[in-house]
């Protein structure tokens, strides 16, 4: 699982992006998630601690948003 830009994601690790003090920086935060793998540590990071289901279906659509990109 070894990715080429480490520096990039310890900047924001899902944590920092997920248990921001207010929903409009939570949002940010999932907004500026820049690729699918990202994505899948912030959801695998929700799945673990908080489960909640709205930030679940805000990045099921960041999700959809990226395959878009890429297609």
């Amino acid at each position: 699982m070894g990715t080429t830009d480490d520096e990039e994601s310890d900047e924001f690790p899902p944590e920092k992006r997920l248990e921001a003090p207010n929903t409009r920086l939570i949002k940010a935060g999932i907004a500026t998630i820049p690729d699918m793998e990202t994505l899948q540590e912030c959801v695998a990071y929700e799945n673990a601690h908080q489960n909640r289901t709205q930030i679940l279906r805000r990045l099921k659509w960041k999700a959809e948003e990226l395959r878009e990109d890429e297609g």
